[in-house]
């Protein structure tokens, strides 16, 4: 994940999947893309021609080109002057199609990078945004073991010994999946979604006290290892010595939510004390969350039961 990336870069990791070919000004290989601010506002990354709000990357497929073509002279320069301005970093001229010959010139004099590919513009467009989704997301990274619980991302957080790692090994012999130990690392890539990963060199090590390292892979196999997944639910483990009788709901647990990137994740608190199935609570908390999700809340019914008794009891 990075801040910026410039044009040489989005060649070195796309040139092949997008068929990507230079038609002239290379010089301008290092103009940047990014989710930079300007007093207008934060242009779009990228898209199909637009002069009045420039995107980063401007588009040209078959209707941009015949639009170009179908301009007289002196208008036809102008857009293209434009285009060459800097307000873009980059112009990509999709479906084969032959850029015009003034803007190759223009291009080349003003060293922005032009470049063409065969596929059409809207598959262009999807697969540069969804890049740039990935690897322009702010991120952050969390102190947990970061797993795949019942189809969802949960992170397992709590001070240290606590038993995170115990839990997370557990976890796994029940057939759940590790995606994270210790430094689980999370992007925003979306307005709603924190997506976690693994940092390349924890891939696959779990440690436990006791134990120390654990390749998770080559003890359980690839299926208990997950890639990445969004982060759904937090449970934060505490030492029930630390727990006060009264901060704890008898209806409806422990529950408060934690900002992570702008976004608030649900945490639930387990309490801790020896001879607790901790694995077991886990997985009831989620099954519990999950009905949440959907508009039931066990507490609640209890309460509507009582009430009801209550009043049928009452003369």
């Amino acid at each position: 994940m990075t801040d910026s990336l410039t044009v040489s870069n989005i060649m070195e990791v796309m040139e092949e999947r997008l068929g990507l070919t230079w038609v002239a000004g290379t010089l301008g290989g290092e103009r940047s893309i990014s989710h930079r601010s300007t007093p207008q506002g934060s242009p779009s990354l990228v898209g199909h021609l637009n002069i009045i709000h420039p995107n980063q990357i401007q588009v040209l497929g078959n209707d941009e080109m015949r639009y170009l073509w179908s301009l007289r002279k002196n208008s036809q320069r102008d857009i293209l002057e434009q285009l060459c301005s800097g307000a873009s970093s980059m112009l990509i001229v999709t479906d084969s199609l032959e850029p015009l010959p003034e803007l190759r010139t223009l291009s080349e004099r003003q060293s922005v990078p032009l470049l063409r590919t065969a596929l059409p513009s809207h598959e262009l467009i999807n697969i540069l945004r969804y890049f740039f989704s990935n690897k322009l997301a702010e991120t952050t990274t969390l102190h947990g073991v970061f797993m795949e619980v019942l189809g969802i991302g949960v992170l397992l957080t709590g001070e240290s010994a606590v038993g995170k790692s115990e839990l997370a090994l557990e976890l796994i012999s029940r057939g759940h999946r590790l995606v994270a130990d210790d430094a689980p690392e999370f992007a925003r890539i979306a307005p709603d979604i924190l997506r976690g990963t693994c940092p390349p060199v924890l891939e696959n090590f779990l440690e436990v006290r006791g134990l120390g390292v654990l390749n998770v892979r080559a003890m359980y196999g690839d299926s208990a290892i997950k890639n990445s997944k969004y982060l759904r639910l937090i449970i934060d483990l505490k030492d029930q010595t630390k727990v006060q009788a009264g901060d704890i709901d008898r209806l409806h647990g422990v529950r408060y939510t934690r900002v992570v990137l702008g976004l608030e994740i649900p945490v639930i608190t387990l309490p801790v004390a020896p001879g607790r199935n901790l694995a077991v609570m886990v997985e009831a908390a989620i099954r519990n969350h999950l009905l949440r999700l959907r508009g039931y809340y066990a507490g609640d019914d209890l309460a509507t039961r009582q009430r009801k008794q209550m009043q049928i009891e009452t003369p």
